[in-house]
């Protein structure tokens, strides 16, 4: 415990160093500035100075000749006196255009304050010799405080002289202050009142500091500071005692009710973790409340002393300046806030509204010419993105830090990692968007996309998901569906019919008119096959030992093209061999050789027909 107390004494000692060295700039900045502007004041007065040495020296000139005139040079005696009058009014005009542009820059900068006991007795405008008016205020309290310390100070001492350059303060001849004609510029008053003035205040203040330092306020401000550390020692030990009781009241004995987290059929948290975690989360409670109480403390143990008191207001700016901020910042901002709202709520709304109108299209509610029902949703998805990218460019210069270059530097830092990252993603988003409106295939139809053959069962901006006949879900780029070669087969099933078709090679021997017979009552058996248009035969080639026949039908059904090519190729096998026509593969060649037929042994002329039934 009396670690912790010396270390946080340690960290605030040096926050009150870095207070003290912020002061410090501070002051040496607006030292600065007061000496900037004093050169100028002490320019001005030196250009003045300068015309008023020439005018005197004319003025007295001018004197001498009118004291050298005789009585009867009347009239040359007064056009001497007027030039000197009218030298003397330059003068009380320069004089007052000196004292304008001091008032000027006495309303820009209110000069250094000299501080006593936390009393302002005056300002300090100007510099005197290598020193500045921060220096001056610092030398003259350091002097008015060896002062105010001394037991036997006699404000009876403190006497004021007057030099041909300033008037002084001085005590058993050291000189407190010196007030100069540039420090009455500053003052707009006559340097001999303002030294009278500022040995008042000077007697008042160190009168007023030697009994707020006396042996009286000292004894009580280390009582008090004693009663503040043993109320500090003894509420860390009773809160610590009440935490200890606290952790073992609410896990020790409450065992029975700790059973661990579960999410759905995953523990997250044992029992015994659980009791691991509360513990901490009390202990973590225990030492947030330990440093609240001791910063708390601390200002107030630095306000008992007047010394100290700087530092204290410091220590409660750092919790109060923080909250001050934020509380007047998200007031200012209420505006900003105000301004987003509105919005995002119009951009809510019109989505809302596109959304019921896409819905509409979708359900062929409403008809666009030109506009397919299909389009609908892709194009409301697409608007959608459009109207939350431009809210987010018209919210975007109202969100806190907006105009910040770590803000905009960040932001273009994403912009290009997500561009070198996302070329193919782009290249998928651009090709979806052009498939939607080329519109080659739509949800259900039967496609072929390179070598994949199924159902479209998905599509979205970046792939297209197809369903095989063997349940296979295969998903394909849009680059590659917008760059490659793409067949629909249910595009025109429903209004013309998709066209299946298969080729059989039979000999030269069998009468192709036969062979148009059996292959057009083999289709028309097979079921999914139109009647109308009636199914047709092509022969495609007459080979050397064989004619290749192609039998076409039409289906309103391309998903069940597989099943359809099935049954249609049974159903051929079953017409030619009850016809006895063998199906000449290619290449094969029967020789009459006194072998058998190249067809089933139930078809063979005076074969038993139950040879053609399955066996069980």
């Amino acid at each position: 415990m009396n670690n912790l107390l010396g270390s946080l004494f340690v960290i605030f000692y040096l926050l009150a160093s870095s207070i003290s060295s912020g002061q410090e700039l501070k002051v040496e900045n607006l030292d600065s500035s007061l000496t900037s502007n004093q050169n100028r004041t002490e320019q001005l007065m030196e250009f003045s100075d300068s015309i008023q040495r020439i005018d005197s020296l004319r003025a007295v000139a001018l004197e001498e000749e009118i004291d050298r005139l005789q009585n009867s040079e009347i009239v040359r005696r007064q056009t001497l006196q007027a030039k000197i009058d009218s030298l003397n009014r330059r003068k009380a005009e320069q004089k007052i255009m000196v004292q304008h542009q001091v008032d000027s820059l006495r309303a820009v900068n209110l000069g250094v304050p000299l501080i006593l006991n936390d009393d302002t007795l005056f300002y300090i405008y100007s510099k005197l010799g290598p020193f500045g008016p921060s220096q001056r205020a610092e030398s003259i309290a350091h002097k008015l405080k060896m002062l105010g310390d001394r037991d036997d100070f006699d404000p009876d001492k403190l006497v004021v002289t007057t030099g041909a350059e300033s008037d002084d303060i001085s005590y058993e001849e050291i000189i407190i202050l010196s007030v100069t004609d540039t420090d009455g510029f500053w003052i707009n008053e006559a340097r001999g009142k303002i030294i009278q003035t500022y040995r008042e205040q000077i007697v008042e203040s160190l009168a007023a500091y030697r009994d707020h330092f006396g042996v009286y306020n000292n004894m009580k401000r280390f009582g008090l500071l004693i009663l503040v550390f043993i109320i500090l020692f003894l509420g860390i030990k009773y809160m610590n005692r009440g935490f200890t009781a606290l952790n073992i009241r609410l896990v020790e004995r409450s065992s029975k009710y700790i059973s661990g987290i579960k999410i759905k059929q995953i523990e997250v948290l044992t029992p015994e973790r659980e009791k691991q975690v509360l513990r901490l989360v009390l202990k973590g409670i225990k030492w947030i409340l330990i440093i609240l109480i001791v910063y708390i403390a601390l200002p107030t143990i630095f306000s008992i002393f007047p010394a100290t008191e700087n530092l204290a207001n410091q220590l409660f700016g750092y919790i109060i300046n923080p909250v001050k901020s934020i509380v007047l910042g998200f007031l200012g901002y209420i505006p900003e806030m105000i301004t987003i709202a509105v919005i995002i709520v119009v951009a809510y709304y019109v989505t809302r509204f596109l959304k019921v109108v896409a819905r509409e299209i979708e359900n062929e509610n409403i008809v666009v010419p030109g506009f397919y029902a299909d389009w609908a949703k892709p194009t409301f998805n697409l608007v959608s993105i459009i109207i939350f990218a431009f809210s987010f460019i018209a919210i975007f210069p109202y969100l806190p830090g907006s105009d910040s270059p770590v803000f905009k530097g960040v932001s273009v830092f994403l912009g290009i990692l997500i561009s070198l990252g996302s070329t193919s993603a782009v290249s998928n988003i651009i090709a979806g968007l052009v498939i939607t409106y080329m519109r080659p295939f739509k949800l259900g139809d039967r496609v072929k996309i390179g070598d994949t053959t199924g159902d479209v069962m998905s599509k979205n901006l970046l792939v297209t998901r197809v369903k095989t006949i063997k349940n296979e879900d295969i998903s394909i780029p849009n680059s590659a569906i917008l760059n490659g070669s793409t067949i629909n087969y249910s595009s025109n099933a429903d209004s013309l019919g998709l066209v299946l078709h298969s080729t059989v090679t039979i000999g030269y021997d069998v009468p192709w008119r036969k062979v148009h017979e059996l292959l057009i009552d083999s289709a028309t058996n097979t079921e999914y096959i139109s009647k109308y248009p009636a199914p047709f035969v092509l022969q495609t080639s007459l080979d050397d030992f064989y004619v290749s026949y192609q039998i076409n039908m039409y289906t309103k059904q391309a998903g069940f093209s597989s099943k359809i090519y099935s049954e249609l190729h049974s159903r051929i096998q079953d017409s030619f061999a009850n016809a006895g026509v063998e199906i000449m593969s290619p290449h094969y060649r029967a020789e009459r050789d006194g072998n058998d037929m190249a067809i089933p042994k139930g078809f063979k002329p005076g074969a038993d027909p139950n040879d053609i039934k399955p066996k069980n």
